[in-house]
């Protein structure tokens, strides 16, 4: 890591932000709806590579899935703010256990838990914290999409949950590189920004 202190592996959580089949796949429900984030493509080689390097020396890789969970009659409960943004999405996208809520074929056999997740944050109302507490982790590396909405949102719970906390630049995307950059600089305020390389360097 540029400048920073070594990072314990065995101590450590790479948390992947929903990268996931129906984010990033072209027959899922973002590309039916016209959404196309094309730096989010190259993400999930660039990740894996982390997280394969992480697991090496002992450390834990969670993911977090972004859920539509289904009412009585099936249909999937979206939050107003994101109905309104997302229209297009409707019965089976993002549902629980299906091809779109899984993770991308990228990161098949690295992924040690997964949580369901319906807020931008990995933390709000899932079990992360009890599961990382209980595998002794104090520090998260954070990645995955978006920077300005679901990373953001994950760093900042971390933070305030006291773990080491690192966001990986070019493991992240947003719709949009001003966004992107703009959301860096101010999550390093609470966090140690890096990149996918310095951080697998750092490792110890």
């Amino acid at each position: 890591m540029t400048g920073g202190a070594p990072v314990v592996g065995a101590t450590t959580a790479l948390i992947v932000i929903d990268l996931q089949n129906d984010f990033l796949d072209a027959r899922g429900a973002y590309a039916r709806g016209g959404d196309s984030n094309p730096p989010a493509l190259l993400l999930p080689d660039r990740v894996a590579a982390v997280a394969r390097a992480l697991k090496t020396v002992g450390g834990l890789v969670a993911a977090s899935q972004f859920t539509l969970w289904p009412d009585a009659a099936g249909e999937p409960m979206v939050s107003p703010h994101l109905k309104a943004l997302r229209p297009y999405l409707r019965k089976g996208d993002f549902a629980p256990g299906s091809w779109g809520q899984a993770n991308v074929d990228a990161l098949a056999g690295l992924v040690d838990v997964a949580v369901s997740k319906v807020a931008y944050s990995a933390f709000f109302n899932t079990q992360l914290d009890w599961v990382l507490r209980r595998a002794g982790i104090d520090t998260v590396a954070v990645c995955g999409i978006v920077t300005n909405g679901g990373v953001a949102s994950t760093v900042r719970d971390a933070h305030m949950r006291d773990y080491r906390t690192l966001v990986l630049a070019d493991g992240c995307a947003a719709f949009g590189e001003e966004r992107h950059r703009t959301s860096l600089a101010d999550m390093a305020n609470v966090a140690e920004v890096t990149d996918c390389a310095a951080f697998v360097q750092g490792l110890a």
